[in-house]
C-alpha cells in the first residue's frame, strides 16, 4: 500500500501514486532480463539510496552470475557545498574489476542527470567500464543534462515544483510532494 508522509517543514505531501513499487520492479527485471540470458552478464550497480534498494530487487529477480554493486556518489555531486554532505557517508562497494564490463546503472527517480552523471565519474574512478546502461524505476522528465534512460519502468508528468520521492527500506512507496519553501 502506499503511503506518504511529511518530509520537513517545507514540503507537504500533495498525492499518493497509485504506482505499485513491485509491480515496476518486476517490468523492469522483464526489461533486463535478456541481458542476463549470455555467458558475459552485466553487473548491477545501484545508487545509494533509493537506487540501491531497486538494484537489489532486480538482483534477487534475475539472480546473475556477478557481483552487486552499490555506490555512494556524495562526493561526485556537484550540489554538495549548497546542501551539504550527509552527515555518514559510506563507501562505495564495487566488483574488483570493472574493466571491459558492461554495467547496470540503476536509480529509483531520473530527473535533471545530475545524479547519473555523478555516478559515472565515480564508475570511471573504479575502472573503465566496455558499456553503461541506465536503468530507471520513474522518469519524471525535466532533464538538465543530456543522459537518457535505457530502460524504464514508468514515464510521469510533474510540475516543476512537485518532487516524488521512493520511501521506505523494505516496503517500498512512491509519494508525490509539492515544495511550497516560497510560501
Amino acid at each position: 500500500m502506499l503511503c506518504y508522509k511529511t518530509i520537513n517543514l517545507k514540503t507537504k505531501p500533495l498525492r499518493v501514486t497509485n504506482l505499485s513499487v513491485n509491480e515496476l520492479i518486476q517490468q523492469l527485471s522483464k526489461k533486463l532480463e535478456p541481458l542476463f540470458s549470455t555467458a558475459d552478464q552485466p553487473i548491477i550497480v545501484g545508487i545509494e539510496t533509493g537506487g540501491y534498494l531497486i538494484a537489489e530487487s532486480l538482483y534477487k529477480n534475475l539472480q546473475p552470475e556477478t557481483e552487486l554493486g552499490k555506490l555512494n556518489i556524495t562526493f561526485y555531486r556537484d550540489d554538495f557545498t549548497k546542501t551539504g554532505l550527509h552527515p555518514t557517508v559510506k563507501p562505495s562497494s564495487l566488483p574488483t574489476n570493472i574493466d571491459g564490463k558492461t554495467i547496470i546503472l540503476v536509480d529509483d527517480v531520473l530527473y535533471s542527470g545530475r545524479t547519473v552523471r555523478a555516478a559515472m565519474n565515480e564508475l570511471f574512478d573504479f575502472g573503465r567500464p566496455d558499456k553503461i546502461l541506465l536503468a530507471i524505476l520513474i522518469d519524471r522528465g525535466g532533464r538538465e543534462l543530456p543522459i537518457q534512460a535505457d530502460f524504464v519502468a514508468q514515464t510521469i508528468e510533474l510540475e516543476d515544483n512537485e518532487q516524488i520521492k521512493l520511501e521506505g527500506s523494505e516496503s517500498l512507496s512512491l509519494s508525490i510532494y509539492k515544495n511550497n519553501s516560497a510560501l
